[in-house]
């Protein structure tokens, strides 16, 4: 009995122990699983590895941002400024990203599937290697972004800005391009199969249909 008592008071001393390395402080915010941080300065929060799952940080200011591999499952981004951030590796999966901002943002290798991207910021974005599958994209600008090798397929780019755009060898099928602007934008050797490009402006691009 005494031996069961000492074992349950490691175990307890143990957990607090490993939750409180898994709760840091940055800016004011307490980062853990399900944190709420909004309307808050985190330029340059070092939080690679992080577990942001299902965290709010609408309107915060995330700006050069350390986030490569870190969790944000469903996370609410909604109006947050990720410029120059680095989600390189990040999950992203289902996050909701309306009107976010990640101009020139390394997010190379990173999972949106099921994103929600709409009016959001993306110029100059390096999204080599994405898995963007099934993401809604509708207006967002995409002007310059590196998309070589991407998985779009049945993704939403509804009326978005590609000018400019590399998605060689990215993976569209079923995508929906319907009134995007492709000028200049580079799709070779893309799989475009059952992708709509209804009133799509494709001066200059190369690959397109």
């Amino acid at each position: 009995m005494r031996n069961a008592i000492l074992l349950s008071v490691i175990l307890v001393f143990t957990a607090a122990d490993c939750l409180a390395r898994e709760i840091i402080t940055v800016g004011g915010c307490r980062i853990r699983p399900g944190t709420l941080c909004t309307n808050m300065n985190l330029t340059g929060a070092k939080l690679s590895e992080a577990n942001l799952a299902h965290s709010q940080f609408t309107r915060s200011v995330l700006a050069g941002a350390d986030l490569s591999g870190a969790n944000l499952t469903q996370a609410d981004l909604s109006r947050v400024d990720l410029r120059k951030a680095d989600l390189h590796s990040a999950t992203l999966l289902r996050v909701n990203a309306r009107q976010a901002r990640f101009d020139n943002a390394n997010m190379g290798g990173a999972t949106l599937k099921s994103a929600y991207l709409q009016n959001a910021n993306l110029t100059g974005a390096d999204l080599t290697k994405a898995d963007l599958s099934g993401a809604d994209l509708a207006n967002a600008r995409l002007e310059g972004a590196q998309l070589q090798a991407a998985d779009l397929r049945r993704a939403n780019l509804r009326a978005c800005n590609l000018k400019g755009a590399s998605l060689a060898g990215a993976q569209l099928q079923g995508a929906n391009f319907t009134g995007a602007d492709l000028t200049d934008a580079d799709l070779t050797g893309a799989n475009i199969e059952k992708a709509n490009f209804g009133r799509t402006r494709t001066a200059g691009c190369k690959g397109c249909p």
